[in-house]
């Protein structure tokens, strides 16, 4: 793949900021994200960008089973990957009761929503025990999460104010869940890939999107796995990471709760 880099920014200097996010970090997906890897740095991201790992993608994928990923990840994240949390199963095994949960659950992911009906005590445990497994792989501070398919319980709340986590985002906005409030409001740049409906609309959204952002001093942009199955949608994630970097700088989701530069 040859792609110009359009990308020349280090630091974050101002208040426009990009923030690119890599979800779905496993095992499962190491090929795909080397290949996303591959592509941020041919765009000239390098490593200013943000990875959200799954500490056992589907009961199927520990982390602690599979040492060179470990080891990969912990790479990045000393040259500068922002690491976040995403989950623990990001697998939703949850008896939703409320008929707005069920919709969520039902249309928004394809049974992925896992924190959406976690009550408090076992969202709390989950939660735990990935930010303690991912501190040991990275070997820093995980102070960040962002729940699978952006769904979140009022259990989930909750237990990441307990636990002191500092940012969360969901589509349309980024916040501290110990505090609630909030750090930029604007909805993700994301795709999807399941269906040819969806991939189309996802591309619509991205297109419109690069125009209706401007006027936002922080934007988001979600890469999956599975976006680069499809070279269209990697022809069109290129396309609006040029529109979205334009007059901003290549930003974390950390450096969002910061206080402005003087």
């Amino acid at each position: 793949m040859q792609q110009k880099q359009f990308v020349d920014k280090s630091g974050c200097r101002s208040l426009r900021k990009l923030i690119i996010s890599i979800h779905d970090v496993t095992p499962k997906h190491r090929e795909r994200l080397e290949r996303i890897e591959a592509f941020l740095s041919e765009c000239g991201v390098q490593s200013r960008y943000s990875m959200l790992v799954v500490p056992d993608f589907w009961r199927a994928w520990p982390l602690q089973e599979h040492p060179d990923f470990c080891a990969w990840l912990r790479a990045r994240s000393e040259s500068g990957v922002e690491i976040l949390l995403h989950g623990y199963f990001h697998l939703d095994e949850a008896e939703h009761r409320a008929a707005i949960a069920r919709f969520q659950a039902g249309s928004m992911t394809a049974g992925e929503g896992e924190f959406l009906g976690l009550e408090h005590v076992e969202a709390r445990r989950r939660l735990a025990a990935g930010k303690a497994l991912l501190e040991d792989v990275v070997g820093r501070p995980v102070t960040g999460f962002v729940a699978p398919a952006w769904l979140y319980g009022a259990g989930t709340h909750s237990a990441l104010r307990d636990l002191g986590f500092v940012v969360a985002e969901n589509q349309f906005s980024v916040w501290s869940p110990l505090t609630m409030s909030v750090f930029s409001r604007a909805p993700v740049v994301s795709y999807a890939s399941r269906s040819p409906a969806r991939l189309r609309s996802s591309i619509a959204w991205s297109r419109a999107a690069t125009t209706l952002l401007k006027p936002f001093a922080s934007v988001r942009l979600a890469l999956h796995p599975h976006d680069f199955d499809s070279p269209e949608l990697v022809a069109e994630a290129q396309r609006a990471i040029r529109a979205l970097a334009y007059n901003r700088d290549l930003a974390t989701y950390d450096s969002l709760t910061k206080p402005p530069p003087e």
